[in-house]
């Protein structure tokens, strides 16, 4: 930043009556010498023309350089936050962010602070200024709400997180574009499942049970809310409803779901029925399909360690068809594409290269060089924070198949064990058929269907498997 500070001090001072068409702001930054002072002006003068990207360097250096911020700037702020997205501003430190009491900063120094373990500070920040009528306020109350389910206070969670849905759905009916939209409706359904969860949490299964049943099966978090009912069946001791949810996932429409987990939990049920060879079977299968591959992706993450870019190109190349590496790194690839935080971070950069036309346009050419250096600056960050937030997820999923492999090792001495246990007290299982209706279990808001050739997509999610458990009494 500093040399691009000095570019726009020289150029500013270089500046003469003889661009008397170029913009306010450049007209701005001429009076100012280069005093930091100004760049509140710069900034509002740049957002008259949206050039919001083109603005987060005056605002980032303004920040640095002045301890207290006034109301005018931490409008400004909020404005040029809700455009570009918190990440561009997450980098700066938390005492730089503590300047400003603008309502988006807040929420960043809540999420920063909510990620070092510091709930009751985030509280604090979240419960300051943050008005009901302003745009950062449903994902607020969301985090607001994952607080106090962290903290035990499951009233106060539920609370949070209904006024969230809420507030997310009347910011919705206003919503300027469809980017908003989508993080809106993101934000409300990680709501409604916020509260199944805490009543999860509290070991009330039966409630999560219905409460999981509100989320509509077109929202764009229900994928991953299977694994969670699955979950949720699983403690209900519902085996045969755990192995419908799990199976969900093997359809077409869900290719781009990966989680390990998923096979464990299939792995672990199948032992809790007593199906010891269904659960062995997934067990092998898993090692067959992920041990190499694993090991093949923790090589790529460990030479390309931290180059950003390289994430950035790789994630694009996806994007455009391209595959790379081997079925599993594809397969974690397409899932991080279809993560609504990678699109969210897509969306601001595409915002960002849509300055680049307007900034090319400028007549003057110093005012242009100072512009596009600052735009570069600022798209060169969003470009490194789409591949860091790449490279963070893959390394996350990769840890997560780490710890299934330890989970299916578990399993398969749990069974040995069993199976011993089995065979010292000579107990010998019944010959019958697998699968019988009477061992079908629903509540009052799920119904049986027969299939008479119906696809997957439909009633995605509700599949029951009707097993008998195996175990002795």
């Amino acid at each position: 930043m500093k040399r691009i500070v000095q570019i726009l001090i020289f150029s500013s001072l270089m500046l003469s009556t003889a661009y008397a068409d170029a913009p306010s702001a450049w007209q701005v930054l001429a009076r100012s010498k280069g005093s930091t002072k100004s760049y509140p002006s710069v900034v509002q003068e740049l957002l008259k023309d949206d050039l919001y990207f083109t603005a987060i360097p005056y605002l980032k250096e303004y920040l640095s350089s002045n301890k207290k911020m006034s109301k005018k700037v931490d409008i400004l702020i909020d404005r040029v936050v809700t455009q570009v997205g918190i990440r561009q501003f997450e980098v700066l430190s938390n005492s730089i962010l503590d300047r400003t009491t603008a309502s988006t900063v807040q929420y960043i120094l809540a999420k920063k602070l909510f990620r070092s373990g510091q709930y009751k500070r985030a509280l604090n920040k979240l419960n300051g200024t943050i008005t009901r009528s302003h745009p950062v306020k449903p994902f607020a109350l969301q985090l607001e709400g994952s607080i106090f389910a962290l903290l035990g206070k499951t009233q106060n969670a539920a609370s949070a997180f209904r006024n969230c849905i809420t507030e997310s759905k009347n910011q919705m009916n206003s919503a300027s574009s469809e980017n908003r939209l989508r993080q809106l409706a993101i934000n409300r359904d990680y709501c409604i499942v916020g509260i199944p969860r805490v009543e999860f949490a509290n070991k009330s299964y039966e409630d999560a049970s219905l409460s999981y049943l509100e989320l509509p099966k077109d929202s764009y978090v229900w994928p991953e809310i299977l694994f969670e009912e699955a979950w949720n069946s699983f403690y209900l001791r519902d085996y045969n409803r755990t192995l419908g949810k799990l199976v969900t996932y093997k359809a077409p429409i869900m290719n781009f779901t990966f989680n390990p987990e998923i096979e464990v939990l299939q792995a672990l049920t199948y032992m809790e029925l007593c199906l010891y060879d269904d659960a062995r079977n997934v067990i092998d299968g898993f090692y067959k399909e992920y041990q190499e591959k694993s090991l093949s992706v923790k090589k790529f993450l460990k030479k390309y360690k931290k180059n950003y870019k390289y994430f950035y190109l790789l994630a694009k190349s996806k994007k455009n068809g391209k595959n790379a590496g081997n079925t599993l790194l594809n397969q974690l690839l397409d899932s991080v594409l279809k993560d609504a935080t990678f699109l969210e971070l897509v969306e601001s950069f595409n915002i960002g290269r849509d300055e680049i036309e307007k900034v090319k346009g400028l007549r003057n050419s110093r005012m242009k060089k100072v512009f596009i250096a600052n735009l570069r600056e600022s798209l060169l960050l969003q470009r490194d924070l789409i591949g860091a937030y790449v490279r963070k997820s893959l390394h996350l999923e990769i840890d997560k198949l780490d710890e299934s492999f330890e989970g299916m090792t578990y399993i398969k001495l749990e069974i040995l064990g069993r199976k011993k246990k089995n065979l010292y007290y000579d107990i010998v299982k019944e010959t019958r058929d697998r699968g019988d209706i009477r061992n079908v279990k629903r509540n009052e808001k799920q119904y049986f269907w027969t299939f008479n050739g119906e696809f997957w997509a439909d009633e995605l999610g509700d599949y029951v498997f009707s097993l008998k458990s195996e175990c002795s009494k």
